[in-house]
């Protein structure tokens, strides 16, 4: 398999989901792709732990893909090796009454990380122009002036929309924060085994819900949403990756990997230069310590 992921799964303006496989399981096997993980992960966490004593770049990880993707499972293997204090996950779930008080944005506003940490959305800003573009009829619930029916919608709505996320995730990265955007590509058969093993493994079972499947059959709607979305909103300082999610372990491994990659770039990143004050009497202050002993 090529090494540079990033320019083998970015996904441009001209994204069609057919040019991109939800398996790649013949270029490269679970266990190396595992192995590849185990180390790069390592890494990661160090790097995390740079980017916490520099305290000047943020980087949020947006996740997105169908039910039954692999996106929990992903957050717990790619940050494994984390400090805790060094990555908050957030899923957004249907919106509260009191996140329908404010615009759309706001809630996945208010979840950004700190500059220091790394911040995970679980579903992200994007389920507002893939789920109620799908179920329109949802964002009669955000009471937008002069939208009383679906009917109301201007025929430039959803272009807006697209505009006003590049915009939001714009000011992120022109203030500090690193933008990652992965859609897992998973294939409708697959999500047809796991949602069986879901039900048939009782530990699991917890997991299906009856949203899943009508979800389900709306499959072709949501695969021409997230054609749409990720076409017009995968720019050069927030791109879209279009990763393989019929395996587990090598989605997890193009993750970490183009995470990687990319943060390595930062030269800038670095811990914070030791004061004067502290070289001067380093060897006082040792001396010092030792002689409590």
């Amino acid at each position: 398999m090529k090494k540079n992921a990033k320019k083998l799964f970015v996904a441009g303006n001209d994204f069609k989901l057919e040019h991109y496989p939800a398996s790649i399981g013949d270029v490269i096997s679970r266990e190396e792709a595992k192995n590849r993980l185990k180390k790069i992960r390592v890494e990661l966490s160090a790097l995390q732990d740079k980017m916490y004593a520099h305290n000047k770049y943020a980087v949020l990880v947006c996740l997105q893909g169908m039910d039954a993707a692999g996106k929990d499972s992903l957050v717990r293997e790619v940050f494994k090796e984390f400090n805790v204090r060094g990555v908050v996950v957030n899923s957004f779930k249907t919106p509260t009454t009191l996140e329908l008080q404010h615009d759309y944005l706001w809630r996945h506003a208010v979840a950004l990380p700190e500059k220091g940490k790394f911040g995970v959305f679980n579903r992200t800003h994007y389920e507002n122009v893939l789920v109620t573009r799908v179920h329109p009829e949802y964002l009669l619930n955000e009471r937008m002036p002069g939208i009383k029916a679906v009917t109301d919608l201007p025929k430039n709505f959803w272009k807006k929309r697209f505009e006003q996320i590049n915009n939001f995730e714009e000011h992120l990265v022109n203030n500090g924060t690193i933008v990652f955007k992965f859609f897992l590509h998973l294939s409708k058969e697959e999500q047809r085994v796991r949602l069986l093993r879901r039900l048939e493994k009782g530990k699991h079972q917890w997991k299906f819900s009856v949203a899943d499947l009508s979800e389900r059959a709306h499959w072709n709607d949501y695969m021409h949403c997230y054609e749409e979305a990720i076409r017009h909103t995968s720019t050069d300082v927030a791109p879209w990756y279009a990763l393989p999610a019929d395996d587990k372990d090598i989605c997890r491994y193009l993750v970490a990997d183009i995470l990687l990659e990319t943060l390595k770039k930062y030269k800038d990143i670095a811990y914070p230069a030791v004061s004067d004050a502290v070289k001067t009497h380093l060897q006082q202050y040792k001396e010092q310590l030792e002689g409590e002993v």
